[in-house]
């Protein structure tokens, strides 16, 4: 899953800091900025689609984003990581491209982003009800675009209930990608555990592997998981260049899609998310639970990637029955192709889901 919002929090601090020591200027520079990214990226073609909506879904009012343009085109569903971490912030980093050949629909999903508000009680913040909102969200996406089938991409937290709705409801779906996918909650921790472990051995920080000690997966706290996330973020197995979650927090602050207010609960939004929601995925195994498909499968991973750890992935492939199977390897990047290998990123989503290769690919 992803440690978004732990290191989200101290740009976003920052934002509060200046919107509430120099409102004025503050505020002024970020909706200058909205104003600047809004028009830059606007979408004018005849029947292209640019739409942020509240709809409801499981009786909640939740935000979608859609961008495309050409109406006609496939839908491709993102369902973002966390939990409580929206994609909607990166839409126009990792999405320009794909908007020339998809309707790609970024979901705040309950409790996160936009979809987070007193409407949305924490006791419904539990994977059948986002699975639920899911289902609901395809089928209302298929009646909207008359088409029978669409694409869906779940990263991470996003990838858990991206697999069991592709399990669940294949008739639905083109195909399924996975990024950054959870294979397995228990081996997850305890690969990614090793992982900064032995990288805290080899530089010698004593200070890391003292912290490190006397974690045990499965977590028993929300501040155990944060702890190791904080020195996976320290050794580069979330991303490996660094820098994605300071460009993710930044995609929020200048965002046209959020309010300034919503800029300012963003975190602790997600922070109740991850709190709510993150404790089932702790007993996923989807060796034994998802053994097959019956939709294509693509398995975006980042060569890097100790989040959801890359190895998992491999075993899992190489068991999985399904129609089509493939990992799709991203060199250079950690947990995120999107954010940290964007235009492969895209390039590789359109060749691989429609068979056409990107100009310049």
């Amino acid at each position: 899953m992803s440690n978004g919002p732990l290191r989200l929090k101290r740009v976003l601090i920052g934002v509060v800091a200046t919107v509430t020591g120099c409102a004025a200027i503050g505020l002024a520079s970020i909706e200058i900025a909205q104003w600047q990214t809004r028009n830059s990226t606007r979408i004018e073609s005849p029947n292209g689609i640019e739409s942020l909506e509240v709809i409801q879904l499981g009786g909640v009012p939740q935000t979608i984003y859609l961008r495309g343009r050409d109406q006609d085109n496939p839908v491709l569903l993102f369902l973002h990581g966390g939990p409580g971490v929206p994609s909607m912030p990166g839409a126009r980093e990792f999405g320009l491209l794909l908007e020339e050949h998809f309707v790609v629909v970024h979901w705040d999903q309950r409790g996160a982003g936009n979809s987070c508000s007193s409407d949305v009680p924490d006791e419904s913040l539990h994977f059948e009800q986002y699975l639920a909102d899911t289902l609901e969200l395809v089928n209302l996406l298929r009646h909207r675009f008359d088409d029978d089938k669409i694409y869906l991409l779940g990263h991470s937290w996003g990838s858990v209930l991206g697999l069991v709705t592709a399990q669940r409801h294949p008739d639905l779906l083109h195909a399924y990608v996975g990024m950054g996918q959870v294979v397995n909650g228990l081996r997850n921790e305890e690969v990614s555990l090793r992982f900064v472990r032995e990288q805290a051995k080899a530089e010698g920080n004593e200070t890391a592997l003292e912290q490190l000690a006397a974690l045990r997966p499965p977590y028993a706290n929300l501040e155990d998981l944060m702890l190791q996330r904080r020195w996976l973020g320290h050794y580069r197995g979330d991303y490996l260049e660094g820098g994605a979650i300071a460009k993710l927090a930044l995609g929020v602050i200048l965002s046209p899609e959020y309010s300034t207010r919503k800029i300012l609960s963003f975190y602790s939004c997600a922070m109740n998310s991850l709190d709510q929601a993150s404790s089932g995925v702790a007993d996923v195994d989807f060796v034994a639970s998802v053994p097959s498909l019956r939709v294509p499968a693509f398995f975006f991973s980042g060569r890097h990637d100790y989040n959801t750890p890359f190895e998992l992935v491999e075993e899992y492939v190489e068991t999985l029955d399904a129609p089509h199977k493939e990992i799709v390897w991203f060199e250079n990047s950690a947990h995120m192709p999107n954010l940290e290998e964007p235009k492969r990123f895209q390039e590789m989503l359109i060749e691989k889901l429609l068979g056409e290769m990107p100009p310049d690919a």
